[in-house]
């Protein structure tokens, strides 16, 4: 191999998932490890490799996650290096140990098929933002990948008894067991948010995490592929 080139050859497996760079995912395929990604997200494989577009146990739990036809899933399995990609978008991997993580659905890039997940809208939103945001709630143990654009910040909202206040449109993901609501100020228009003089945020309270990403063009929530 060229010596120029040498230095973006893939790396000895370690991990289920692991990043390659910043915005690549690499995933260990192994039979009966079946994996659920981002429909369009695969951008190479090495090995035996299929995937399923909309699968039948998906289109129940994720029909209402859809802006067109069918969910923005599939499923892969096989047994290789299975390599993902979402626009050159920052990737996040996670090893969830009996926790759960609720995901904005359009950050979510892959995690395993054992895992425990569902689809719902976040409460209390909508009335303020004129749309709500769909969130995916992944629980158990095992391997999630997350996009971000740019690379996030983790706020711990328990290191205090302050409100963490987020720009909806810069969320990535957060803990399931903080309580949200949102919150309308004329006065933070200018620190959060963008808009026209009204900015729209979400109030996390209690013990866990927000992961925030630098980005908040709000044109990236609206693009799922199919």
């Amino acid at each position: 191999m060229n010596q120029q080139l040498a230095g973006f050859a893939p790396t000895p497996v370690v991990a289920r998932m692991e990043n390659h760079g910043r915005t690549m995912l690499k995933v260990a395929m192994a039979t009966g490890q079946d994996l659920y990604a981002r429909t369009g997200s695969m951008v190479a494989y090495e090995g035996f490799v299929q995937y399923e577009p909309n699968p039948p146990a998906v289109r129940q739990i994720a029909a209402q996650w859809v802006t067109g036809e069918g969910a923005p899933i599939m499923k892969c399995s096989g047994d290789g290096l299975l390599y993902l990609a979402d626009y050159g978008a920052d990737v996040v991997v996670i090893n969830l140990n009996n926790d759960s993580l609720s995901v904005n659905g359009t950050n979510v890039l892959a995690f395993d098929a054992h895992l425990q997940w569902g689809v719902e809208k976040v409460k209390g939103l909508a009335k303020f933002a004129g749309q709500g945001l769909w969130n995916v709630e992944i629980a158990g143990t095992g391997w999630v990948a997350l996009t971000s654009r740019g690379t996030p910040i983790v706020v711990d909202c328990g290191r205090g008894e302050d409100e963490t206040y987020v720009d909806p449109d810069a969320l990535v993901a957060w803990s399931p067991n903080l309580k949200v609501k949102g919150k309308r100020s004329f006065k933070a228009s200018s620190l959060i948010g963008r808009g026209s003089g009204e900015a729209y945020q979400m109030a996390f309270s209690g013990q866990g995490i927000v992961v925030v990403q630098p980005s908040e063009d709000s044109t990236d929530r609206l693009r799922i592929r199919h």
